[in-house]
């Protein structure tokens, strides 16, 4: 990042170029920081980091105000980055922001959620992300958060996360008056599934997969899922750059090893 220059910024989110949560996420970055927009034609929530492989992508310019940079996808939430990324940017970003998801992506909800798949995609790259998330479902109040966005994204690039590690930030829902900021750990609550059968006239079921919230006893401490529910906006680094479980590899390799001895 050149110093004469404001931060470049790729904004995405899952929710689609029409939802209301990137529009507020724009409202809050646009004056202070370059921006360009590159996201799903529609909404793509639950799509993870699934990637489209066999049909082709298509990428339109959409008319943005104050003549921002804006591209629809008509692919999944890591299709978008990734086309920005390698086709579509004419330079690399300095930090790319997802969201504002409708709907906590707090606690283990991030291994399903297209926004932050869009922040996993970049740090997989070296490009440091935040991935921001409301605890808020039916009507969220995006525009009470526009305030603290510009000095949390500023935070993070004076304070780049390390290789392979995004920000998932959340917000609390409206009812609740905001205590503060809090770097939390990740927590292990999370959306479950409650499906909704019914009959279809041709004579087989058919479901809506719907949901309910799962508490974890275990966040009642640090965890994200805990703090958002106190009125905290959290913060958490997750790093995906190592997922193999130590312990367990050290304490079964020989054995397995060992299996093959019998052929």
């Amino acid at each position: 990042m050149e110093n004469n220059k404001k931060p470049y910024i790729l904004i995405s989110n899952d929710d689609g170029i029409s939802a209301p949560g990137i529009k507020h996420l724009w409202n809050a970055l646009h004056e202070q920081f370059d921006v360009v927009i590159v996201a799903p034609n529609s909404e793509k929530s639950g799509a993870g980091l699934s990637t489209t492989m066999f049909k082709a992508l298509h990428t339109f310019k959409v008319k943005w105000p104050n003549d921002t940079v804006a591209y629809r996808v008509t692919g999944t939430p890591t299709d978008s980055i990734k086309l920005a990324l390698s086709s579509l940017l004419e330079r690399k970003p300095d930090l790319i922001v997802s969201g504002i998801n409708r709907g906590s992506n707090a606690g283990r909800n991030i291994l399903y959620s297209g926004t932050c798949g869009c922040a996993i995609e970049g740090a997989l790259r070296g490009f440091p992300g935040i991935a921001f998330s409301c605890d808020e479902l039916d009507d969220p109040s995006y525009e009470n958060f526009e305030k603290y966005i510009p000095d949390i994204v500023n935070h993070f690039l004076k304070n780049r996360p390390p290789f392979g590690t995004f920000i998932n930030v959340t917000f609390p829902e409206k009812t609740l008056e905001i205590k503060g900021f809090k770097m939390a750990r990740q927590g292990k609550s999370r959306w479950f599934e409650s499906p909704d059968k019914r009959q279809h006239p041709e004579g087989h079921q058919y479901f809506w997969l719907g949901g309910e919230w799962l508490f974890h006893e275990e966040d009642i401490l640090d965890g994200d899922t805990h703090l958002v529910k106190q009125g905290y906006i959290t913060a958490v680094p997750i790093d995906v750059t190592e997922l193999t479980h130590h312990d367990y590899l050290e304490k079964n390799k020989q054995d397995f090893e060992n299996l093959y001895k019998k052929f």
